[in-house]
C-alpha cells in the first residue's frame, strides 16, 4: 500500500512503511557545512572571473557562459534556503534562520515571508479547493470555459512557456519578492525589509567597488538563469502528465504527496545542482528530510521506488498541459480543449 487509508473516525492511517522514513529527517550539520563550502566557493570564484572578464573588456559571451554556471549554483543555494525554511538543513533553529536569511539574500528571496507561503503550499498541494498560495495558478476546464475573455487571455499568457520561464521568474524574484505577500504577519513583513536593505547595501558596495554597470551585467543574467531553472523545477514538480488533483472532500494528503508531486529523475550532475529536489514526492511526505538524505531515503524504502519517475525527456511535454479536466482526472492542453 502506497497511500494512506481512512478510518471510521475520519483519521488517515499512514502506510506501514511511513514510520520507517522518519529517521532520514535527522539533520547533519557537517553535511550541510560541506554543501555550503562546495557551492559558495565555486560561486564566488565564478563571480571573480565574471568581474575580471567584464572589466578587461573580454567578449560578453564569456561572461554569459560563466553566468550560466553561476546561475545553476544559485539554484543549489536556493535548495539550502528551502531546507532552512523547513528547519531541516542544520540541527538548530537559530542556525537554520541565519543561513536561511543569508541564502535568501543571495537568491533575492525574503526568508520568513517565503517560508509562510511555502508552508501553506505543503498543506494544500493538489487540493482544488485550496489553490492560490505558494503554487502555480491553475484553472479547471470548467473554470476556463466560463471565464471572461480577458481572464482566459491572461491565463493563456501566464501559461505561455516564455512568460512562465523567462518573464515570470524575473518579475517574481526581482520585483514581487520586494513586497510582503498577502496575509504576511509583522515578522514576515520585516523579513522582506531586511532582505531589501541587504540587497541595497550590496548594490551600494558594488557601486563603490566594481561599479554598477559591472554588477548588473553579471547579476542580471545569473538571476535570469537561476530563476528560469528554479521555476521550471517547481513547475515540473506539480504540473505533469498523470498527476493527482482532488476536491477537498476527496483530498488525500498521502496521495497528494505521492501522486500530486513528481519524482523527477535527473542525470547525476543535474540532481546535484538541484539538491535532490527531483525526489519531490519524498519531500512532501517528509518535509523535514534535508536534501542530502532524500536519495538515501529513496534507496532504502522499496515502496517509494514504485513511483513511476518523470524523465527529462517526458518532462518537456509538461509546459503544454494547461488545464485540469475534472471529468477525466487529467491535465490537458489548450489545443485539446479547442478540438
Amino acid at each position: 500500500m502506497l497511500s494512506g487509508t481512512g478510518t471510521s473516525d475520519g483519521r488517515i492511517m499512514m502506510p506501514e512503511w511511513y514510520e520507517s522514513t522518519a529517521k532520514y529527517g535527522q539533520s547533519d550539520s557537517r553535511k550541510a557545512l560541506v554543501q555550503l563550502i562546495n557551492t559558495f566557493i565555486p560561486y564566488a570564484v565564478l563571480w571573480v572571473m565574471m568581474i575580471y572578464s567584464v572589466q578587461q573588456g573580454y567578449s560578453y559571451g564569456i561572461t554569459l557562459i560563466l553566468a550560466v554556471a553561476a546561475g545553476l549554483l544559485l539554484v543549489r543555494v536556493f535548495i539550502f534556503f528551502h531546507d532552512c525554511c523547513h528547519g531541516s538543513f542544520f540541527d538548530t533553529p537559530g542556525t537554520n534562520r541565519i543561513i536561511g536569511y543569508i541564502c535568501g539574500i543571495f537568491t533575492f528571496t525574503p526568508y520568513e515571508d517565503w517560508r509562510r507561503a511555502h508552508a501553506i503550499h505543503h498543506s494544500t498541494v493538489a487540493d482544488l479547493d485550496r489553490r492560490g498560495v505558494g503554487d502555480i495558478a491553475l484553472l479547471t476546464v470548467e473554470e476556463y470555459q466560463v471565464a471572461t475573455r480577458w481572464k482566459r487571455l491572461a491565463y493563456r499568457l501566464y501559461r505561455n512557456p516564455f512568460v512562465m520561464f523567462c518573464i515570470g521568474p524575473t518579475y517574481l524574484f526581482l520585483i514581487n519578492f520586494r513586497f510582503p505577500q498577502k496575509g504576511a504577519r509583522k515578522h514576515e513583513r520585516k523579513s522582506v525589509l531586511y532582505t531589501n536593505f541587504a540587497l541595497l547595501a550590496i548594490i551600494g558596495l558594488a557601486a563603490l567597488t566594481i561599479g554598477l554597470k559591472t554588477y548588473f551585467m553579471i547579476q542580471f543574467p545569473v538571476m535570469l538563469v537561476a530563476g528560469a531553472v528554479g521555476v521550471w523545477l517547481f513547475y515540473i514538480q506539480h504540473d505533469f502528465e498523470g498527476m493527482y488533483w482532488a476536491r477537498h472532500k476527496d483530498w488525500d494528503k498521502m496521495k497528494a504527496s505521492l501522486e500530486g508531486c513528481s519524482y523527477y529523475k535527473l542525470p547525476k550532475v543535474l540532481q546535484w545542482i538541484s539538491g535532490n529536489i527531483g525526489l519531490h514526492h519524498i519531500h512532501h511526505i517528509r518535509p523535514r528530510i534535508p536534501n542530502y538524505h532524500l536519495q538515501q531515503c529513496y534507496d532504502e524504502t522499496p515502496a517509494l521506488q514504485k513511483i513511476v519517475p518523470l524523465t527529462l525527456s517526458k518532462s518537456l511535454k509538461s509546459p503544454w498541459l494547461n488545464l485540469w479536466d475534472e471529468r477525466h482526472h487529467k491535465m490537458i492542453s489548450f489545443r485539446l480543449l479547442s478540438n
